[in-house]
């Protein structure tokens, strides 16, 4: 049966805060009283302790790991704790080779496993610190000549600031608008919407749909056209694209490989439990040596464990990997890459990633349904004079064949 989950129509959406909607519905004299905030912005001091009281505008990401955390990780998997086990065992009985042969089984799996990541994140570590965006912040001692806005790292943002938008800039946080001129934003990564949305500064009628608000904007969106100011309300984690990264970078669900590999080690276990008791019980009763016995009994129980399954694993993961790298991607965990070969349909509704994020004219109907070239032409014009924002829709008609062969 389909769930459908419904919210009152005053309920905050998941991850819009109270204060986001509050400064939508009032005036923004309003929403810079409440933060204690002027329309010339916060000085460096008082922005300074905003900082260390609200922390830095950074949304949750997967975290580079320690060394030890990645060894760590690698190491402690049932399939090594049995093999471990074995080998401790077969030491205790003085068979040091079969204890040498399974630890070093284990090891070169899990060195090899550790370096191929460790690469991997090294990789995505270096290309990460070279993407460092700053936005325009204004501040009452800054330069005159640009109204006091300064160029500031968008982790230094604070509620309270003041911030200027332009064409091709990223919104930094969760913002209330103070003044737009032609303002438009495309903001598919929060709705998937392929076309940008105009923005406007007025107050909004009632506290409905957060996302919808003309005059909030969130972070994750872009600016297409236009110009504005806006006022900092959320940053970090509590913005709606944090609550939504949050979620993303939480805790992660065993792969298909990785509760295979389980549930393959735990099959070993029960078969290791009931054989090797039974043939060491069978052996001693039958030949009346037990010490014997129990020496059989435990090389059962290594016949019956694959050590070189980690090794065989491992090695052909990084191979996968290495081939993937080979097309310019980055696998930072090696056993997603089962998970890649398993897929067989992959479903995704990201205009604009996997997509062209294009709009193609096929035809052109008059109210009938019929062919009408008078309804091209209309609609050539009304593209080809457009004085605003071209969308999609008018990148259509321009480029479609019928008005091409016109011009």
């Amino acid at each position: 049966m389909n769930r459908i989950s419904l919210r009152r129509p005053h309920e905050p959406e998941p991850g819009v805060s109270e204060t986001l909607l509050t400064a939508a519905v009032g005036d923004a004299s309003d929403a810079l009283r409440r933060l204690s905030s002027s329309p010339s912005g916060l000085d460096a001091q008082e922005a300074a302790s905003r900082l260390e009281r609200f922390g830095p505008n950074r949304i949750a990401r997967n975290g580079r790991p320690s060394l030890t955390r990645e060894l760590l990780r690698h190491a402690l998997n049932p399939l090594n704790g049995l093999l471990l086990t074995l080998a401790m065992i077969s030491w205790i009985l003085s068979d040091i080779r079969a204890a040498i042969v399974i630890s070093a089984m284990v090891v070169l799996s899990v060195t090899l496993a550790f370096v191929q990541e460790h690469r991997s994140n090294e990789a995505a570590a270096k290309l990460q610190a070279m993407v460092q965006t700053h936005a325009s912040v204004r501040r009452p001692d800054g330069p005159k000549e640009q109204d006091g806005f300064i160029g500031a790292p968008m982790e230094n943002l604070v509620p309270g600031d003041i911030v200027c938008l332009s064409a091709g800039d990223m919104i930094p946080a969760d913002l209330r608008l103070l003044e737009a001129k032609d303002l438009f934003v495309n903001k598919s990564a929060l709705t998937g919407e392929s076309m940008p949305v105009e923005k406007y500064a007025h107050a909004e009628p009632a506290a409905g749909d957060a996302l919808a608000a003309s005059n909030l904007l969130f972070m994750g969106a872009n600016v297409v056209s236009g110009y504005g100011q806006a006022l900092v309300i959320e940053t970090g984690a509590r913005t709606s694209f944090g609550a939504i990264a949050d979620q993303i970078t939480g805790d992660k669900t065993p792969t298909s490989f990785e509760q295979g590999t389980r549930n393959f080690t735990w099959l070993m276990i029960k078969f290791i439990t009931a054989m090797a008791p039974a043939v060491f019980v069978i052996n001693g009763l039958t030949k009346g040596d037990w010490g014997e016995a129990l020496l059989f009994a435990v090389s059962v129980a290594v016949g019956l464990t694959p050590e070189m399954l980690p090794m065989i694993i491992t090695v052909n993961l990084a191979k996968g990997a290495i081939a993937i790298s080979k097309k310019k991607v980055i696998v930072k965990r090696l056993d997603v890459i089962q998970n890649f070969g398993a897929m067989d349909v992959l479903c995704t509704d990201k205009t604009g990633t996997l997509t062209q994020d294009r709009i193609i004219l096929k035809r052109h109907l008059d109210i009938y349904g019929e062919d009408y070239d008078r309804v091209l032409e209309f609609a050539y014009l009304n593209s080809h004079f457009q004085s605003g924002l071209r969308n999609l829709l008018d990148v259509a008609v321009a480029r479609a064949p019928h008005c091409r062969s016109s011009q």
